[in-house]
């Protein structure tokens, strides 16, 4: 099993910005691809973007030109950069993680972290 624990969450106006940080380990041999996923109240979870071992990435469109994930293969660390943020970006966000474990595979989620804009 994979440990993921998120970071960086909290309360901002619109327009400003927040980094969130997730930091995988447990039993890793290797991790194919990392990404962050949101869940508002009354909403179903949805992916905002992910990152795979290789550095190809995939955006939410509503999030494309805005936020910005990274990767810190090394360190087994994604970070979401969140810029201009909006109201609409509330909601809990999810680190997930995919890969190869000891001889098994993993998929698994952090416990998230909340972020909340104010208009």
């Amino acid at each position: 099993q994979v440990q993921l624990v998120e970071s960086g969450g909290g309360l901002v106006q619109a327009g400003e910005s927040l980094r969130l940080s997730c930091a995988a380990s447990g039993s890793i041999d290797s991790i194919h691809g990392m990404g962050w996923y949101r869940q508002a109240p009354g909403k179903e979870r949805e992916l905002v973007a992910s990152i795979k071992s290789g550095g190809n990435t995939n955006y939410a469109d509503s999030v494309k030109g805005r936020f910005t994930i990274s990767r810190n293969n090394a360190k087994d660390m994604v970070y979401l950069q969140m810029n201009s943020l909006k109201p609409e970006d509330t909601a809990v966000y999810y680190c997930n993680a995919w890969g190869v474990g000891v001889m098994t595979t993993f998929d698994d989620w952090g416990q998230g972290t909340q972020v909340t804009v104010s208009s």
